[in-house]
C-alpha cells in the first residue's frame, strides 16, 4: 500500500498539479480519510501533504507524456498507518422469538427444537475438538523446543 500511495492512477504533468481536485485519489485507494494525498502548487513549487507528511516535488525523474515519474523529498506516509481504524461495526440483533412456542423445564433444559440448543451442541462439539487439537500442539511445540 506504501508504494501504491505515491502512484496517481491518471498521467500528470507538472504544469497540471494545480489542476487537481483535493484530496487526490492514489492507486492505494478511495478512503479519502485513511489515504487522503493534498496537493497544492504555486508557479513551479508542488507540495504534498498526507495529515502526517508534508512533501515537496523536487523535479521531473523521467516522462513521455503518458508515464511521469517526480522526485519527492520524503517518503508519502498515508494517514492509514498511524490513525488507529474504526472497530467494526457489532452484528444487527436478531429477531426476538416468541416465549410461547418455547418453554424450559423444570431443570433449565432446553426444549426439543429450539435453535439455540442446536447452537449450543454445535459448540461443545467443536470445543471437544479444540480442546485436544491445542493441547496436542502444545506438546509437539515443547518437545521441539
Amino acid at each position: 500500500k506504501l508504494i501504491q500511495f505515491h502512484l496517481l492512477p491518471t498521467f500528470v504533468s507538472t504544469a497540471n498539479f494545480d489542476t487537481l481536485s483535493n484530496p487526490v485519489r492514489t492507486q492505494a485507494g478511495d478512503d479519502t480519510f485513511r489515504l487522503g494525498l493534498n496537493v497544492t502548487s504555486s508557479g513551479n513549487q508542488v507540495n504534498l501533504t498526507t495529515g502526517i507528511v508534508n512533501a515537496t516535488v523536487g523535479g521531473t525523474v523521467y516522462t513521455d507524456r503518458q508515464l511521469a515519474v517526480y522526485q519527492v523529498d520524503k517518503v508519502l506516509l498515508p494517514r492509514d498507518f498511524f490513525v488507529a481504524k474504526p472497530p467494526a461495526p457489532a452484528p444487527a440483533p436478531e429477531k426476538a422469538k416468541a416465549s410461547s412456542s418455547k418453554k424450559k423445564s423444570a431443570d433449565n433444559d432446553v426444549v426439543a427444537g429450539d435453535d439455540d440448543s442446536a447452537s449450543a451442541a454445535s459448540v461443545k462439539q467443536r470445543c471437544l475438538v479444540s480442546v485436544p487439537v491445542a493441547v496436542a500442539t502444545i506438546i509437539v511445540a515443547l518437545f521441539s523446543w
